[in-house]
C-alpha cells in the first residue's frame, strides 16, 4: 500500500535523487544536489515522497510562502512521478496529502509552475486535481 511521508535525512535525500532527476535532469551530481537541497531546506523547502513497497515512486518539494496575490500558500516547486509508475494514482495521492498539509497550516492556496511542454501534467492538474491556469511564468537567464 502506498504511503506519503516527509523525507528528512541525508540518506533518504540521496536515495530520492533518481526520481527527482527524472524532472530535474541536470542534477547528476550527488554532492551538488545535496548542497543545493540543504540551502533550500534552510529556506523552508520540504521534500515528500510516495513510497510503494519500500521504493520512492513520486516526490514533491514544497514550501509555505506568503505574498500579496495568494496570501499564505503552499508552493510546489517539484512534483514528479517516476516514468514507470505513472497513471497509478501516486500524483493524486501526493497532491491530496499536500492539500491537507496546506489546509492544516492555514494556507489559502496551492500554487505551482509547470513547463509549457508538459501537456499531460497540465491536463492532470486541471482535470483531475482542480487547478486552474492563472498566469504565465517568465524568466530571463543572467
Amino acid at each position: 500500500m502506498a504511503v506519503v511521508r516527509e523525507l528528512t535525512g541525508t540518506e533518504e535525500f540521496r536515495a530520492a535523487l533518481p526520481v527527482i532527476n527524472e524532472l530535474r535532469t541536470h542534477l547528476l551530481d550527488n554532492d551538488g544536489y545535496l548542497a543545493t537541497l540543504e540551502e533550500m531546506r534552510a529556506g523552508g523547502y520540504r521534500l515528500f515522497a510516495v513510497m510503494e513497497e519500500g521504493q520512492f515512486v513520486a516526490l514533491a518539494g514544497v514550501a509555505i510562502r506568503t505574498n500579496f496575490y495568494y496570501g499564505r500558500f503552499l508552493y510546489v516547486y517539484d512534483l514528479v512521478t517516476s516514468a514507470s509508475e505513472r497513471s497509478r494514482g501516486y500524483g493524486k495521492l501526493l497532491l491530496d496529502h499536500l492539500e491537507e498539509l496546506a489546509r492544516a497550516d492555514g494556507c489559502e492556496t496551492i500554487a505551482l509552475s509547470s513547463g509549457i511542454q508538459r501537456a499531460e501534467a497540465h491536463r492532470f492538474y486541471k482535470e483531475k486535481m482542480g487547478f486552474e491556469r492563472v498566469s504565465y511564468v517568465f524568466k530571463k537567464s543572467l
